[in-house]
């Protein structure tokens, strides 16, 4: 693939995990002050769904030749491999959750250290396996 397209992806993928980003924030706030969760439960519910709005935005916007594949099953394959980079960017989170103080901006800025370090492999895993030839089941 060329190195432009490549730029490219990687940029409209960063669009979209900035609006992952706004809708991990958002559910893990109201979760966490509005429903009364901890930081840590609250994050794994926040974490899907953002992990959902940014499949079906990358489905549509970074990668749009692969929307012609099962949703259900492309969903399945993209949260799964978002589990990988999820693991890095949870422990990243975690991280700060714990050692930062406590303050309510803690978890927002917990929830972008996380988005940050597992942006590369997410942003890899998406274009060659959810995305890509990597995934060639009908």
């Amino acid at each position: 693939m060329q190195p432009d397209r490549i730029r490219a992806q990687f940029l409209r993928f960063a669009v979209v995990g900035t609006v992952g980003f706004a809708v991990d924030a958002t559910v893990l706030y109201a979760l966490i002050y509005g429903l009364g969760a901890g930081p840590y439960l609250g994050r794994l519910a926040s974490f899907l769904a953002a992990a959902s709005v940014t499949w079906l935005l990358n489905r549509r916007f970074t990668f749009p030749d692969s929307g012609s594949r099962p949703a259900h099953r492309q969903w399945t394959v993209f949260v799964a491999f978002m589990a990988v980079g999820g693991a890095l960017n949870y422990g990243v989170y975690a991280l700060v959750v714990t050692f930062a103080p406590d303050h309510p901006v803690t978890p927002l800025l917990a929830v972008a250290a996380g988005a940050v370090a597992g942006l590369a492999v997410n942003f890899t895993t998406s274009r060659l396996f959810v995305f890509g030839p990597g995934f060639s089941r009908p």
